[in-house]
């Protein structure tokens, strides 16, 4: 995310004093919420849905992921890139390439 984007983010919740509600508690149900609206989008098509809706949906999501990076002091190309050297060592490609299957069944 770029730098003025995640100023933005937080100039909007600091003008509005906001951040007192920002719990880690708060903004991870916040986020399960607006991943649950989401999935609304989809709820009986997935192929037949309203992209703007969608976007509008993703970037609630975004932004209080954003948040809650912020609250919890984390950095997200650091907690990535972490998560992805545990997904890389846990899906090989030799063994997951081409299935969906969970790394337990490879």
């Amino acid at each position: 995310m770029k730098q003025e984007t995640i100023d933005r983010i937080r100039k909007f919740s600091d003008d509005r004093d906001w951040e007192q509600y920002h719990t880690a508690g708060n903004l991870a149900k916040s986020i399960v919420i607006e991943a649950a609206e989401l999935l609304e989008c989809f709820q009986w098509s997935d192929t037949d849905f309203d992209l703007e809706h969608v976007k509008e949906e993703l970037a609630d999501v975004m932004v209080y992921s954003r948040n809650l990076l912020d609250c919890l002091g984390l950095d997200e190309d650091e907690i990535i890139n972490s998560k992805m050297e545990k997904n890389e060592a846990k899906y090989p490609v030799e063994k997951a390439k081409g299935s969906s299957a969970k790394y337990d069944q490879l």
